[in-house]
């Protein structure tokens, strides 16, 4: 098991990589839509006058579980989903690009934990990559693509992130089937030291 730790953490810099050529680089304007300078403004002016003064938080406006008049106003439209945070931040900023690399690297951490569990079944890397593929795939497919659906999101966002996140998640996978398991386990050893 102590093999997949230098997986993981090549996989993560592979994904902190892919990451950064799909969300900070000009590919990152395909998924959002833009305002223009003085609708930017007054849009950021009404959240700093309507939204809470500190935190952070998510919010529907209008919320139709609120009251019987955000009920009617949510039927007829226009809707937001509002991922709101009262402070900005710098754009690459440092806590956030080692917070995003830890989190890629718990990701392929766990992605290496199971590929190594099925490792003792399933010893080729066609397999192996089949299955990282596939787990990639439900994973997105369930975290991704259910807000267009339930909340009426537009789709290209999250059809995007969907590409970007399962492209992610697959190279890290390969560079750990690929490099990083054993070719055999046995069945007593699942979790303890590896054959050489």
């Amino acid at each position: 098991m102590i093999k997949v730790i230098p997986g993981a953490i090549l996989g993560a810099i592979a994904m902190f990589i892919l990451g950064f050529i799909f969300f900070a680089t000009p590919l990152s304007s395909i998924h959002v839509d833009s305002l223009e300078d003085t609708e930017a403004a007054a849009v950021q002016t009404a959240l700093a006058a309507s939204m809470p003064a500190d935190g952070a938080g998510t919010y529907v406006v209008p919320e139709p579980s609120a009251s019987r008049a955000q009920s009617e106003l949510y039927a007829r439209g226009p809707i937001a989903m509002v991922h709101y945070n009262s402070s900005g931040f710098a754009i690459g900023a440092t806590g956030s690009l080692i917070g995003g690399f830890v989190h890629m690297l718990v990701s392929a951490l766990l992605l290496g934990a199971a590929l190594y569990t099925l490792s003792g079944h399933v010893r080729d890397f066609g397999a192996r990559l089949s299955i990282t593929i596939l787990f990639a795939l439900a994973a997105s497919t369930f975290t991704l693509l259910g807000d267009p659906i339930w909340y009426h999101q537009d789709w290209t966002h999250h059809v995007y992130r969907f590409i970007a996140n399962t492209i992610m998640f697959v190279a890290a996978g390969a560079i750990i089937a690929r490099w990083f398991l054993p070719k055999h386990i046995d069945s007593d050893d699942r979790f303890g030291a590896e054959e050489s």
